[in-house]
């Protein structure tokens, strides 16, 4: 098992209560960055934002405009604590091996969780994803959503919670466990456009990007994963789209 904090840096990681701080700080900070330029495109509509939050173009602008800010203060934070931010974030190539066993086992778990909703009579697809396709293929943003969804926002969850909460929460071997569990429940209750199945597939993925940032050291990794992870989601829902509605 590789050494989740591995000694690159004769620097400290920030400690667990400053470590929490900085990331709910940078979340929503991004988060109110978003709705600030929202409210000023829809020129202060309110009413229309909680009317159709799932609307495929304010679903966009929210995840390009706020995961990039994110992403720039966690990058601000490793660098206040004397780290250089790849290493503070583990963004290091992964070996051949685990990208193949990461591939593999998240074949398996989208299958497995495809099969469980089937047989329980779930919808594989939530109304969510369907909403914000169907509206952002309407008005034109289809692309940019994609975008979005598969690159811009496994980018910044990636490094949010497999980068700068696993460095300060994952601070030994005996804490891995107990620190993923943490992250992955911190993960899936972010997630509040799902119902409860829906979380806890999220929760189930997050200890399995977990268990594969603790095995591999690397979050280019677990960002590929994820990318994967909402391309398929993405795949299933065009799918519905064009043969089922």
């Amino acid at each position: 098992m590789a050494n989740v904090n591995d000694g690159t840096t004769s620097a400290k990681s920030w400690g667990y209560l400053a470590t929490a701080a900085w990331a709910v700080a940078a979340f929503l900070i991004g988060q109110f960055a978003a709705l600030a330029v929202v409210v000023l495109w829809r020129q202060g509509r309110m009413m229309e934002l909680l009317e159709s939050p799932y609307d495929g173009k304010l679903v966009t602008l929210f995840i390009a405009i706020s995961n990039p800010i994110t992403m720039a203060l966690l990058v601000l934070a490793a660098r206040l604590a004397r780290w250089n931010p790849a290493d503070y974030l583990a963004l290091t190539w992964p070996r051949r091996q685990d990208v193949m066993v990461g591939l593999l086992l998240l074949v398996g778990l989208i299958a497995l969780s495809d099969a469980l909703l089937y047989l329980d009579g779930r919808e594989l697809v939530t109304n969510f994803q369907l909403q914000s396709y169907t509206t952002a293929a309407a008005e034109g943003w289809l692309p940019a959503m994609l975008v979005a969804a598969i690159i811009i926002a496994p980018a910044g969850e990636e490094l949010l919670f497999r980068g700068f909460l696993f460095r300060g929460f994952v601070r030994s071997e005996r804490s891995a466990w107990p620190g993923i569990i943490a992250i992955s429940l911190l993960w899936a209750a972010l997630h509040v456009q799902y119902d409860f199945a829906g979380m806890l597939q999220i929760f189930v993925i997050g200890l399995f990007l977990g268990w594969v940032r603790w095995r591999s050291g690397s979050t280019l990794l677990t960002f590929l994963l994820h990318a994967l992870f909402n391309l398929e989601g993405t795949v299933e829902t065009v799918l519905s789209v064009k043969l089922f509605s």
